[in-house]
């Protein structure tokens, strides 16, 4: 799966990412 989420809502930062990495958001896809 990739970054961006199906459900087009941003993931809070501590949630798990939604890319099914397991990592947190702020850890994985939202890095900038």
């Amino acid at each position: 799966m990739s970054c961006g989420g199906k459900s087009g809502k941003k993931p809070k930062p501590d949630d798990p990412c939604n890319c099914g990495s397991g990592k947190k958001y702020k850890d994985c896809c939202g890095k900038k």
